[in-house]
């Protein structure tokens, strides 16, 4: 667990420097021992306001503090003789901004650094028994380290490679004695991630060699390393792998190659899932912990032999069964009651707690008949979500995938209702860009703060933990359809310039519930990337680092928007940006969270000198119509680095269309005009007219804009093509209506409707005439008043279709078809 300790040294300094965004590279060097004090320089870009070092554990004190310049800090470092070993986190923090996350580990051994040249077997270096070696592995480059033991000694070499988070590093190391036999290696252990833990017992007094290189013979000038070389335990596994909270608890510590140890530990008063438990004996304690649970559940261990349903080892449920397969024909079976309705999730704990095991699950019934089995889920381990079906007996097995077994296939099998939590987290804004919280002064920052609901529905509220002075909270929760909420961190301008780890905690927004599900924001900040930008190594804190900062020059504020942003419709979002005097430098601006079903323009720039500008809005038709909460965030160059603020909530609302069309089809021929009627349905009515475009017409195909109004029923667009247009059909007609309320435009985007542009058919030749007596004509009648009414779609064509063959054969066209209402004269 991470703890919320801030070990602060200020650095006062004459006049104020502007240096956003700090980085920091690398700490060096990389670890220290505990009990000791320790120069480190931390390395980096834009540090010369800085002011302190943001530690999220306890156990370290800095005592000196220096700016060396722009890129450099020095400290000294005072290690705490019970300082908890492993890996620290720390950042620095300046006037103007925090910087990235990079780790430091504490160790139990005395640091030695790797001298050069220690690359030739015959000439090792020669380092103290029970040190901790730190180096550098250059590409190609093999160092070599001689200790001194005696027989029967242990010696064991772990390294730390990808565990320091420095870059893509696979380390390799060897035990060799003198005659240049390896009597222990390991590139991977899977105790270890992709480090290596090589160990042996000493056959005879005498030398030996500890070989470190990268796996391939890689490395690179960031390929930091941490060898500790000593006779203290390092065993695999350990048997129970977790224990209730504030348990007094023995532990079996297995796989050491000195042999099986038992010891007493004491656990935390709080649940920690990330606890880690430390082997300790006469000769030393392990450098690294194992991994251990801490929940709140009774512990059943196994009782061998265990390998069928009849010799199965039981408990009653919720429990934790805990084992080992100590060899490769070993399978587990565990039984436990249940009772009709009731659910347990069934987790297997094994490669998660750093286990070579590769577990199956299998539940079963009393006849020992397969009612469920999970391999992997979402990971090596295995989970089942098992729903009692009748009263009675239950049992369930594990096994290894591949059939392996050994002292390091240790597990943990988690038999537990299912429990209602929220898993709380921080979306990234840039890709690959860890979100860094610095507010200045009189100013605000936005979060995105991601939630997965498990075994809980419902909407979650937000509220703020160990703020820094003078910050406040803001966030309109996260709605029961959301997983991402929007989170306002404001400044006062008094607020000093300071940091805290400080936390967000979110919880179900219930008031009947008396113990609503809660969580608090985990931080992973991934380290090491490999190929595509894989995460390789991700480091999790579940404190938020959060600095004040120096007044930023700018300010930004949404004007919020009078008329409601309307589904199928599209909006100008107007923003403004207050600077300082002299402050010039353009600012990139983005919507913090689109709202459901609403598209933003991303990226708009407020122009150098400039203090205004416009990002498009638009809906989809289906979007969610409420008023939404919306803010602005803003980046700028402000003296070397970006700074980044955010602006006030403002609301938006998102409405229906005020009305509905209805488009009928249309066609025509090139050189013709014909009409387009699109029917009316208003179902909002509205002041005034409506001005209404028709957008998609082919090209050299055109009409005139139109207005309407409430009791407009029908809309008629003359559709004019010219001789040359191209024929072809056009399905994506839309029409764009503004209406205007309070001044402002409310913009509906509105389709769809099709036209068809014909090609006029070739004139066919007439035949040659034929003389006939002409009949005498008849007297013809008076012609009576004809009443023309508007042709439907299908009687128009078939007028065109009489026409064009009368056209052909030389024959009269057909009379043109009058307006409605008309009458021939």
């Amino acid at each position: 667990m991470v703890s919320r300790f801030l070990a602060v040294v200020l650095l006062l300094v004459s006049a104020p420097v502007f240096a956003a965004s700090p980085v920091l590279s690398n700490i060096i060097p990389r670890g220290g021992q505990r009990g000791a004090e320790i120069e480190v320089l931390f390395n980096g870009q834009r540090l010369e306001d800085a002011q302190e070092l943001m530690i999220y554990e306890p156990g370290i004190e800095v005592v000196e503090f220096a700016v060396v310049n722009g890129n450099q800090v020095k400290a000294k470092l005072k290690l705490a003789a019970d300082c908890l070993l492993g890996t620290k986190h720390i950042r620095v923090r300046t006037a103007s901004g925090v910087s990235d996350l990079r780790t430091f580990r504490v160790s139990a051994l005395p640091n030695v650094l790797e001298k050069e040249p220690n690359s030739d077997f015959k000439v090792p270096q020669e380092v103290a028994f029970n040190s901790t070696v730190e180096g550098i592995i250059q590409n190609e480059d093999v160092d070599y380290f001689v200790v001194d033991v005696k027989q029967g000694d242990r010696i064991t070499a772990e390294v730390e490679g990808i565990r320091l988070g420095d870059t893509m590093f696979d380390p390799y190391v060897a035990i060799i004695d003198a005659a240049r036999f390896e009597l222990s290696t390991s590139d991977d252990a899977a105790l270890l991630w992709q480090d290596g833990v090589a160990s042996v017992v000493a056959p005879a007094d005498g030398k030996y060699i500890v070989q470190i290189r990268e796996s391939s013979y890689g490395g690179g000038g960031n390929s930091h390393y941490r060898c500790h070389i000593g006779n203290y335990p390092r065993p695999l596994a350990v048997v129970p792998a977790g224990g209730k909270p504030g348990q007094k608890l023995a532990v079996k510590f297995l796989g050491d190659i000195a042999g099986e140890t038992t010891q007493e530990v004491q656990l935390p008063t709080a649940e920690d899932v990330d606890h880690e438990v430390f082997a300790q004996d006469a000769k030393g304690i392990s450098p690294s912990g194992n991994r251990f649970r801490v929940v709140d559940l009774e512990n059943s261990i196994e009782v061998e032999p265990n390998e069928a349903v009849a010799q199965a080892t039981k408990a009653a449920a919720p429990v934790a069964f805990n084992g080992v397969l100590s060899s490769k024909t070993d399978q587990d079976y565990f039984g436990f009651t249940a009772k009709k309705g009731e659910s347990y999730e069934v987790h297997v704990w094994a490669r998660r707690l750093r286990s070579e095991l590769d577990p199956v699950l299998y539940i079963h019934n009393a006849q020992g008949g397969v009612i469920a089995g999970n391999d992997d889920t979402g990971g090596p381990d295995s989970y089942i979500r098992f729903a009692v079906p009748a009263d009675g007996e239950y049992f369930l097995s594990v096994k290894d995938h591949l059939g392996r077994g050994g002292l390091g296939f240790h597990y943990r099998v988690e038999v537990a209702p299912l429990k209602q939590t929220a898993l709380l987290g921080v979306n990234e804004f840039q890709q690959y860009v860890e979100p860094k919280i610095a507010i200045p002064q009189g100013n605000r920052f936005a979060l995105l703060i991601n939630a997965n609901r498990q075994g809980f529905g419902g909407e979650l509220s937000f509220a703020g933990l160990d703020l820094p002075a003078g910050v406040t909270i803001e966030s309109f929760g996260m709605s029961a359809d959301q997983g991402v909420a929007q989170v306002i961190l404001m400044a006062t301008p008094e607020a000093p310039v300071a940091g805290k780890l400080g936390q967000i905690i979110g919880k179900l927004n219930d008031p009947a519930n008396p113990a609503p599900p809660t969580g608090e924001v985990r931080l992973p900040t991934v380290l090491v990337r490999g190929q595509n930008n894989t995460p390789f190594w991700t480091e999790t804190t579940r404190a938020l680092a959060m600095a004040v900062t120096q007044k930023a020059p700018f300010t930004l504020a949404i004007v919020e928007p009078k008329v409601p942003l309307v589904q199928g419709g599209q909006m100008s979002l107007k923003v403004v940006a207050t600077r300082d005097a002299e402050f010039k430098a353009p600012i990139k601006i983005e919507l913090v969270l689109n709202p459901n079903g609403v598209n933003s323009s991303r990226e708009i720039l407020i122009a150098e000198g400039q203090t205004e500008a416009l990002i498009t809005l638009n809906a989809a038709g289906n979007a969610q119509v409420k008023e939404h909460k919306i803010a602005i965030r803003g980046d700028a160059t402000v003296g070397n680095g970006p700074v980044t603020v955010a602006s006030p909530f403002a609301s938006l609302r998102v409405a229906e269309m005020y009305m509905k069309f209805n488009f009928l089809a249309a066609a025509l021929e090139t050189g013709t005009e014909t009409e387009l009627v699109v029917k009316v349905e208003n179902a909002k009515p509205f002041e005034g007219n409506a001005a209404v475009q028709l957008i998609g017409l082919p090209n050299k195909v055109t009409t005139a804009p139109a207005e309407f109004n409430k009791e407009t029923a029908e809309l008629i667009f003359k559709i004019k093509a010219e001789a040359d247009a191209n024929p072809g059909n056009t399905k994506n007609l839309f029409c764009q209506v503004v209406v205007t309320e309070n001044g402002e435009p409310i913009i509906h985007n509105i389709g769809t409707g099709a036209l068809r542009v014909d090609k006029p058919l070739p004139p066919k030749v007439a035949p040659m005439p034929v003389a006939a007596a002409a009949p005498m004509p008849m007297p013809a009648a008076p012609p009576a008043p004809v009443v023309a009414k508007r042709l439907t779609r299908l009687e128009q064509l078939r007028v065109d279709q009489e026409a064009r063959v009368k056209a052909a054969s030389g024959a009269a066209p057909a009379a043109e078809a009058k307006p409605a209402g008309g009458t021939d004269k």
